[in-house]
């Protein structure tokens, strides 16, 4: 993590949340998430941040005190009448598929994403998984962009695809799970998905797949990151999320986009998500230091290293 003097921040826009989880390791209720709170937690670790949200009354004041602490720019988190947006479900011992009992929108039903001006000209772009008309609202409103990085889930690609499609014409890349890659693209390669994906225009396409790492693609090169090994998985919700918060974190952090940084970045990614899927909620990556970061960081390259 290093060119500290180079580093922009990155503007976030997605849900906040407050989630009740149960894993076979335990269940917690009302505890912080959402897509912006886990990306911009993450990004926080390289960069400076920029929270674009919205709450209700009954989201909690010292969360919004966390992410200030973190420096995360919480001016475009509108707090509104209504409850937070909520979800609630379960995992069993196969941690990559979560169970939705219930998903609330309440205030977000109804979100409009406002860009304060201030934040307008930022460089860096992470939307989050939110309604695909809202993400291109987004994008009309940015003045200056240089790298945007655009997610979905697999409800999005059935109730709009179009807008999806649309929204991926617009960004330099893009981040999707390996069954919304199928998903989206009608075929069983990944290796297929991820060259279709990039015939709609981002030129750099990355495939998140849990605990089997994530597969990054550009019209040059494929490259493949693995996760990081772990004994003992508490809570994957917000993994994803954290991973792309933290890819284009670090991109931010270095200012440099060529093929050998954002290698790098998606390793970061990786790095972070290890970090979260630790602990419920945010409370692993509320307590990491740059300095565990930057260790594991080195484990991962270890791990993949071959002499000729």
């Amino acid at each position: 993590m290093n060119r500290e003097c180079n580093k922009k921040p990155v503007l976030i826009v997605g849900s906040i949340g407050l989630d009740d989880i149960e894993t076979p390791f335990g269940i917690v209720k009302g505890v912080l998430g959402g897509a912006a709170c886990y990306s911009s937690t993450a990004a926080s670790i390289f960069t400076d941040v920029r929270m674009i949200g919205v709450v209700g009354e009954d989201f909690p004041t010292e969360h919004i005190e966390f992410f200030n602490n973190r420096d995360i720019d919480t001016r475009g988190v509108a707090r509104i009448p209504g409850e937070t947006f909520r979800w609630s479900g379960y995992y069993e011992y196969d941690m990559n598929q979560a169970h939705t009992r219930s998903t609330d929108l309440n205030v977000l039903e109804n979100f409009n994403p406002i860009i304060p001006d201030v934040f307008k000209d930022t460089e860096y772009i992470f939307l989050a998984n939110i309604h695909p008309e809202l993400q291109l609202a987004v994008l009309d409103q940015l003045t200056a962009p240089k790298f945007i990085v655009a997610d979905t889930m697999n409800f999005w690609l059935d109730s709009c695809r179009d807008k999806v499609i649309e929204v991926f014409k617009r960004v330099n890349a893009v981040t999707i799970n390996d069954a919304e890659a199928r998903q989206l693209c009608n075929t069983p390669s990944l290796v297929k998905a991820g060259r279709q994906i990039l015939e709609l225009g981002p030129e750099m396409v990355v495939i998140k797949k849990g605990e089997h790492g994530a597969v990054m693609m550009t019209a040059d090169n494929y490259f493949v990151a693995p996760s990081f090994p772990l004994e003992e998985v508490k809570d994957p919700t917000g993994a994803g999320d954290t991973f792309a918060g933290g890819m284009l974190g670090y991109i931010a952090r270095i200012d440099d986009i060529n093929e050998n940084n954002l290698r790098k970045a998606v390793i970061y990614g990786s790095v972070l998500a290890s970090y979260t899927v630790e602990d419920f909620s945010l409370n692993r990556l509320a307590v990491l230091e740059p300095g565990e970061v930057i260790c594991r960081f080195a484990e991962m390259r270890r791990m993949t290293f071959v002499n000729e």
